[in-house]
């Protein structure tokens, strides 16, 4: 198996395919290296390409910044389909859908950079929130996953705290969160309940990183205690999205109207609705029997303060 390529390897592919291109004076492959973790080869000669078919439709003579950001958020999640006309009803259910993502990936403290919010379809995502790491990780704490669990259940209920309705939009973040809850209980061992322990077998071709199923080696009383487990996790998630999005409401309120008004919002804009939010601590609630909402402030430009020595 031939893994992804770290920051190295990209910065070497995007050398490769950018010969013979004409690239602006803006462009610098380190910092697209940086922007692009995950991405396979392949992945990297689609970004140089498309990025040449874009300026090219805007008849430029060099390859911009712009061009290539445009073509990462293609590779990453399609073209964008403007064609696709939505009612305006619709258009605000996406935009707090995506704020609420964005809202809380952006205060807890263990989640990826929020980069880019859009309400612009794209493939078959009707809206996207861009989160990327800034550094290649190998591995995820349990914080980490905690707090990511709580990112993703943040659109759906942001739908529920605003509209009192959800949609069937938050499908796919649902389908993500329950798999990473079930892999925390039966993989990763980060339950107290169960213990550091493996439980089930995975039927697949590991060679070519594919799982084709689950084979269950365990009672019918331990099943119940993953379910509970997976239960609790996900509702621990869930309140804390809630807890978050209801302090910071007149946030979420901005930045929808923001995303209503531009369709999408960059960093740059991310950062001055944000302002000086602090962010969500959540050390003590992970048991599931409280909902802390310590906080720690963040840096004068935004950015998350670095944590405490301890």
């Amino acid at each position: 198996m031939v893994d992804r390529p770290d920051l190295q390897g990209r910065r070497a592919i995007l050398n490769v395919h950018a010969k013979g291109k004409p690239l602006g004076n803006d462009i610098d492959l380190d910092v697209l290296a940086r922007r692009t973790p995950g991405f396979t080869g392949a992945d990297l000669a689609n970004l140089m390409n498309e990025s040449a078919l874009l300026a090219a439709r805007r008849s430029a003579d060099t390859i911009d910044m712009a061009a290539m950001e445009e073509s990462i958020d293609r590779v990453m999640a399609g073209p964008e389909r403007k064609s696709r006309v939505m009612s305006e009803k619709d258009k605000r259910v996406i935009a707090y859908h995506e704020g609420g993502h964005a809202l809380v990936g952006h205060v807890l403290p263990n989640t990826d950079p929020i980069h880019k919010v859009s309400i612009v379809a794209r493939g078959r995502a009707l809206g996207w929130t861009l989160a990327l790491p800034s550094e290649d990780r190998y591995m995820h704490t349990r914080s980490k996953l905690r707090d990511e669990l709580a990112m993703l259940l943040g659109g759906r209920t942001a739908e529920e705290l605003v509209f009192g309705d959800p949609t069937t939009g938050a499908q796919n973040d649902i389908e993500k969160a329950t798999q990473i809850a079930r892999a925390m209980v039966t993989e990763y061992g980060m339950t107290d309940a169960i213990g550091p322990q493996q439980l089930g077998q995975k039927d697949g071709e590991p060679f070519l990183g594919r799982d084709m199923g689950h084979q269950r080696d365990y009672s019918d009383e331990v099943a119940a205690q993953v379910d509970a487990e997976v239960r609790r996790l996900i509702e621990h998630a869930h309140d804390e999205a809630r807890e978050i999005l209801r302090t910071h409401r007149s946030t979420l309120d901005l930045l929808a109207d923001t995303l209503m008004e531009v369709e999408t919002v960059d960093t740059s804009q991310l950062l001055e609705i944000f302002g000086q939010l602090p962010v969500w601590d959540g050390a003590g609630t992970t048991d599931g029997n409280g909902s802390g909402n310590g906080a720690r402030p963040t840096g004068p430009d935004g950015a998350r303060a670095p944590e405490p020595a301890s």
